[in-house]
């Protein structure tokens, strides 16, 4: 697909440079500027972060010299930088703001800034590629319908997962396949060897029994579910989905209307093989009840084979019976009875292929992300533990939170709060194991542009249901 694009922005101009602004020098912003020295038409100019010694080693690390970076405190000090043709590190990401930049990448993980950050680069005028599924997942679709009213893109990423299940479920529609269900693979695989008996991820193996390990041989007809759920007793935490996995599982969902087909998703331990024979309708035999469904897969393997952690996959249908033929056979892992078939993309590269959403949104004013981005679901906080009033909420990386997905609904009194509105935000009330954090349970904070865009985007999107 990649080969239409450089005709494509040719017709920018031959001459036309992407000048983009950094925000966040962590891994995934760093190798978006370190990548960029390699691309003629984009320019990685300044980076924002707080700790502007990280914003100087994200230079350091694309090539550039000391002398060719600038620390600066104020917007003459930037311009000055830039004119004289150094890189320019600020403390204040509302500085770039004011700079002579297209595309805005807002990378620091942090919802509250995220959401600022992104509201003032439209306000400005420039284009955002966000990186900050933490803010996304919560205000992405008011973000977007700002960004189009003022005439500029707001995207979702290539290199992270989300931004590349958009792409892959939009070219299979965009060749009439039905795509039955799509997702991301964990980046924790499940490593298993007969010939120990052992089941390892990462530091941890597990010595199974001869009986226990057939759970993690090859899947008989008609056995699906049993496999599905004899794995997930078997492996307990190495098949677990994480929090912040749900949160891209949501972006995703919100881009693209597949849904989750249970709230706490499936995450079956699957061979790549498998995932055609499990991940279409219980009528098909498989475990979803319905068709159109998103979903995340731990991936399990044997010690030999190459890993699928941290790609995606879409099943895709054909009605048409030849058609259906050349899918299943050319190539595609297909399902027993032949309905269905595997396409997957087995990595994702991160800030490395980022430049190409950066291109698209400065040079062709097109995003790589979704075009149509509605609120269908929120990712909200299931206390895993008692939580008691006067604690502070953790982020989604708590343990003690169980990410849920359900349809989308306005926050208001009595509703489940989203859980990147809730973390870092203090209880009000004691909230039992089990029970899913409500906005009444945690003290709104003053002055937050998250919650704020989030009332507004309740206020456009959810007055009435969305399909």
């Amino acid at each position: 697909m990649t080969m239409i694009y450089r005709p494509l922005f040719d017709r920018a101009g031959p001459d036309k440079v992407v000048r983009a602004g950094v925000i966040g020098a962590g891994h995934y912003a760093t190798a978006i500027v370190t990548q960029s020295r390699a691309i003629p038409r984009l320019r990685a100019q300044a980076v924002a972060d707080v700790d502007v010694e990280a914003g100087r080693r994200a230079f350091l690390s694309a090539g550039f010299a000391d002398g060719d970076i600038a620390v600066c405190e104020g917007r003459a000090d930037a311009l000055r930088a830039l004119e004289q043709g150094r890189r320019v590190v600020v403390g204040d990401a509302l500085a770039l703001m004011d700079l002579p930049l297209d595309v805005i990448v807002e990378a620091t993980g942090v919802p509250e800034a995220g959401a600022r950050h992104a509201l003032e680069a439209i306000r400005h005028g420039k284009h955002v590629a966000m990186v900050n599924k933490e803010t996304d997942v919560v205000v992405g679709p008011i973000l977007k319908r700002l960004a189009d009213c003022a005439g500029v893109v707001y995207t979702a990423v290539d290199g992270d997962q989300h931004g590349l299940l958009m792409g892959l479920v939009a070219w299979a529609r965009e060749l009439g396949l039905e795509v039955l269900s799509g997702g991301k693979f964990r980046n924790a695989e499940v490593v298993f060897d007969p010939a120990s008996g052992t089941a390892s991820q990462g530091r941890q193996t597990l010595t199974l029994e001869p009986a226990a390990a057939k759970a993690l041989g090859a899947i008989p007809p008609g056995g699906v579910a049993r496999a599905v759920a004899a794995r997930r007793d078997l492996l307990g935490g190495m098949a677990r989905i994480a929090n912040s996995d749900v949160g891209e599982l949501a972006i995703a969902a919100n881009a693209t209307g597949l849904m989750p087909d249970a709230e706490d998703l499936h995450c079956p331990v699957l061979r790549a093989l498998e995932i055609p024979e499990a991940l279409c309708i219980e009528a098909e035999g498989g475990i979803l009840a319905q068709r159109g469904a998103i979903e995340g897969v731990t991936c399990l393997r044997h010690p030999l084979d190459v890993g699928l952690g941290g790609g995606v996959f879409i099943v895709v249908a054909c009605e048409n019976d030849y058609s259906r033929r050349i899918l299943t056979t050319k190539g595609l892992v297909p399902n027993r009875r032949g309905t269905a078939a595997l396409v997957y993309r087995p990595y994702h590269l991160c800030g490395v292929e980022t430049p190409m959403s950066i291109l698209c949104a400065g040079l062709l004013g097109v995003p790589t992300g979704a075009t149509e981005l509605l609120p269908r679901v929120d990712v909200v906080a299931q206390a895993t533990e008692d939580l008691l009033a006067g604690e502070k909420v953790g982020g989604d990386d708590s343990p003690r939170l169980k990410a849920l997905m359900r349809p989308a609904q306005s926050v208001r009194v009595g509703a489940p709060l989203p859980l990147q509105m809730a973390g870092g935000n203090v209880l009000t009330r004691h909230v039992p194991a089990g029970a899913v954090l409500t906005v009444d349970a945690v003290a709104a904070p003053a002055d937050s542009v998250l919650w704020s865009l989030r009332a507004q985007q309740d206020a456009h999107f959810l007055t009435q249901p969305i399909s």
